[in-house]
């Protein structure tokens, strides 16, 4: 993995969620892991990878910005995770 840590966001609702990832990209140099995901319940989620600092940054904004407009549910850093997380995170998009 070349990023040396992982953020999870999850929400309940994608109003929350669609603030909360906005946020996220504009507080921190983080790429986002793969789309967001509906889990079902109304819950969501997504993942952002960067460097440590950058990570924990966007996730705390993240959070914040999400809880002005619904609920958030979880917000964790994975700092230096195994190389084997990644066959777990969402995967990008192939560019056409």
């Amino acid at each position: 993995m070349a990023n040396q840590a992982i953020g999870i966001l999850e929400t309940r609702g994608l109003a929350g969620l669609v603030n909360g990832t906005d946020a996220m990209l504009k507080a921190a140099n983080v790429n986002l892991a793969g789309p967001m995901r509906q889990i079902g319940s109304a819950m969501c989620n997504v993942v952002v990878e960067g460097d440590v600092a950058a990570v924990k940054a966007a996730i705390d904004a993240g959070a914040s910005a999400a809880e002005q407009i619904g609920e958030v549910l979880s917000a964790h850093v994975i700092a230096r995770p195994d190389n084997a997380t990644s066959a777990v995170l969402p995967k990008r998009a192939a560019k056409k």
